[in-house]
């Protein structure tokens, strides 16, 4: 993600309009930094690349601005869904809530992307 946010103000007084944008550091797509239930979103919805921003691990800023691309798919256990990204700077990973306006697609492809790939045969499980 791009530190280039572009705020604008509301149209009415009484509402809040809140346009902050980014450019996805890998496909180029100008995205709302809000997804449409108003949370804010860090990676981009269509391919789900970020920018390596934050240091997690001092917490606050960081100086990497890797590009962060999606490796994975966690679920924790209250049923929700993590992206996890790794740093192609630095190797850092963070994981972050999928949007509900994220890519299905790529999202299901890297969910059952260790099921098609095991790393041992499956065949292993008729025996059992």
């Amino acid at each position: 993600m791009s530190t280039r946010n572009k705020p604008s103000s509301s149209t009415t007084p009484h509402n809040t309009l809140k346009v902050d944008t980014f450019t996805c550091v890998w496909c180029g797509l100008t995205v709302s930094a809000f997804a449409g239930d108003g949370t804010r979103r860090n990676h981009c919805p269509s391919c789900l690349h970020s920018q390596h921003v934050l240091d997690h691990v001092e917490g606050g800023p960081g100086d990497c601005h890797g590009r962060m691309s999606p490796i994975s798919i966690a679920v924790l256990r209250t049923g929700d869904w993590m992206v996890v990204h790794r740093c192609v700077r630095c190797d850092e990973l963070t994981s972050n809530p999928v949007c509900a306006d994220d890519n299905q697609l790529i999202l299901m492809r890297m969910a059952v992307r260790p099921l098609a790939q095991p790393p041992f045969p499956l065949e292993a499980f008729g025996t059992l």
